[in-house]
């Protein structure tokens, strides 16, 4: 299997929004009938990917580590609340239904830099059972980027920009480069000055949408004539767009974009081909590596490999990653024996895939690292 057909196996992140349910608490018994018993079951959580892709609009990355993660029962009282990376592995639970859901940030009011990704599942555990619940978290708000031509502050010295919704506005001064999110719905772009607002334009945008406006003066501009232009594209449909104030209309053309996603996760790394170099995303949670077993505390004795785990708080070898790690200057700033402070830290790996290192999939001949 190539990477390019790893990364096609796995659903991208489309603006989903949440799928809500109503649940209903109840337990079985052994012949699978509803009963008031005291049978309780398992409840695992993953997310489909470990880590949300950048796409060409949207540069902030987000850890799924750090998600609010928050588990109720029917009655919407509360199991768990708090960061994916510190929940446990895998949750005893009375047999019944319960509301799964995880955020990257609670968002109500529009903010710069903050995009919502989360998902939110109804889940059924049987008695005796234990279940997979695997989350995909998909962009839940939208937002728009403004980039200001540095002509446009020559022309209108005491003019600036608002981007608004029904649920508030934020001053986008000229050298704001971050993206403004908002929930949803129609968003408006404004130009004001200290007596008046203009409404310039006002797009309806979608879950996962971002508008990147492009806003100059035209050449041939006059004070007797308006001379703005704004030049769209989004991360779902790219796309150009021209407005030009007092002009003919507006006129747009197609122009196709893709995601950046050049790392892969844990999960991505067991399915890739063997010897195939690539790049890896997961925690360092162990060492001390056998055929069967694995260290999770220090002291640690063996500076030659390490466990990488998909959540800082992972302690099941078989959910890793066995990294070999080769002499020299890789070994030295990464191996547990030299550097324990590294345990449950963030790091890229660039190496080549092995299905056969310590009997389980992993990463040799590690050449570079990145720690985050």
């Amino acid at each position: 299997m190539t990477r390019q057909s790893i990364f096609s196996k796995v659903p991208a992140l489309t603006a989903l929004g949440l799928a809500l349910c109503s649940c209903s608490l109840f337990s079985y018994n052994r012949d699978g009938e509803v009963s008031d018993g005291d049978a309780k079951g398992r409840m695992s959580l993953s997310f489909i990917r470990e880590d949300v892709i950048r796409t060409k609009a949207v540069y902030e990355t987000i850890d799924t580590n750090s998600f609010i993660l928050r588990v109720t029962d029917e009655k919407g009282e509360s199991i768990y609340e708090g960061a994916f990376g510190d929940s446990p592995e895998s949750f005893e639970l009375q047999a019944g239904t319960y509301t799964v859901s995880a955020v990257s940030c609670d968002f109500s009011t529009p903010a710069f830099a903050s995009p919502q990704y989360g998902d939110e599942q109804c889940v059924v555990i049987p008695p005796g059972k234990e279940i997979g619940v695997r989350l995909q978290c998909a962009m839940m708000n939208c937002g728009i980027r403004l980039l200001i031509d540095s002509g446009f502050l020559t022309i209108y010295p005491k003019s600036f920009f608002y981007v608004k919704s029904d649920a508030g506005r934020l001053l986008y001064s000229y050298t704001q480069k971050n993206v403004a999110y908002f929930k949803p719905g129609k968003v408006s772009v404004q130009l004001a000055d200290n007596q008046t607002v203009e409404n310039l334009l006002t797009r309806t945008l979608a879950a996962g949408d971002v508008l990147q406006l492009k806003i100059k003066v035209a050449e041939s501009f006059s004070p007797q004539e308006s001379g703005i232009s704004i030049a769209v594209d989004t991360t779902k449909n790219w796309f150009n767009e021209t407005y030009t104030i007092g002009g003919s209309g507006n006129s747009s053309s197609g122009d196709g974009g893709t995601d950046e996603g050049q790392i892969l996760t844990i999960a991505q790394a067991k399915e890739a081909d063997e010897g195939e170099k690539v790049w890896v995303s997961g925690y360092i949670v162990g060492g001390d590596l056998t055929q069967t077993n694995a260290s999770f505390s220090p002291p640690f004795s063996s500076s030659t490999n390490l466990l990488l785990g998909p959540r800082s708080s992972s302690s099941n070898r078989s959910s890793g990653l066995a990294i070999n790690l080769p002499k020299g200057d890789v070994r030295d700033a990464l191996n547990l024996v030299d550097n324990p402070d590294l345990l449950g830290k963030q790091v890229e790996l660039c190496g080549e895939i092995t299905h056969s290192y310590f009997g389980m999939d992993g990463l040799k001949n590690v050449s570079d690292y990145r720690l985050k």
